[in-house]
C-alpha cells in the first residue's frame, strides 16, 4: 500500500501528495503518464525513492536514488535523469521540466518540454531552453502492449 502525506510547508510543493519507495513511486509515474496521454516509456526512471504531485498547480517531481541513462534504441537517444526530475504538467504536456538531458553528438542538452497535440497524436515533441525540438514517433516509447493498443486503434499509422 502506498504511503501518502499532504505537505503543509510553502512553495510550489506545499498541498503536494507524496508518495515513497519504489513500487508505489514506479506506480504513481505510470498513471501519471497514462493520465497525461503519454506512453508508459518517455520517462523511464529507475530505482525511485519519492513521487509528489500538487495538483493545483501541476507540478509534480521524482526523486531516484541515483541517476540514471536511459538509451532508447527507437530513436537512437541516450537521455540522463537526474536525481530529481520535475515538470509542470497539463494533458499531453510537460512544460519547465528540469533533470533531463539528451546527448546530442558530444554535447548534453536539456529538455525542458514535451508534449503531443492530443493523447492520440503520431508525434511527440521534445524542446530545448532555445526552443529548438525534435519529434519522435509515439511508439519509440511504447512498450509491446501499447504498441498492440495503438495499431487496432489506428491501423493505418
Amino acid at each position: 500500500m502506498a504511503s501518502q502525506e499532504v505537505v503543509v510547508v510553502g512553495g510550489e510543493r506545499e498541498g503536494a501528495e507524496i508518495v515513497y519507495g519504489a513500487e508505489e513511486c514506479y506506480q504513481k509515474s505510470v498513471e501519471l503518464l497514462e493520465e497525461l496521454g503519454f506512453p508508459k516509456g518517455v520517462m523511464p526512471l529507475k530505482n525511485l525513492v519519492e513521487c509528489g504531485r500538487v495538483r493545483a498547480t501541476g507540478f509534480v517531481w521524482m526523486k531516484q536514488d541515483t541517476p540514471y541513462e536511459h538509451f532508447f534504441e527507437a530513436t537512437n537517444t541516450r537521455v540522463s535523469y537526474a536525481l530529481e526530475v520535475t515538470a509542470y504538467v497539463d494533458k499531453c504536456c510537460m512544460k519547465k521540466m528540469t533533470g533531463v538531458k539528451s546527448k546530442q553528438m558530444f554535447l548534453w542538452v536539456p529538455i525542458v518540454e514535451m508534449s503531443m497535440e492530443e493523447p492520440k497524436s503520431k508525434k511527440i515533441y521534445f524542446k530545448t531552453p532555445m526552443g529548438i525540438g525534435k519529434s519522435f514517433h509515439v511508439t519509440s516509447f511504447m512498450d509491446e502492449e501499447e504498441k498492440r493498443n495503438f495499431y487496432l486503434e489506428n491501423p493505418k499509422k
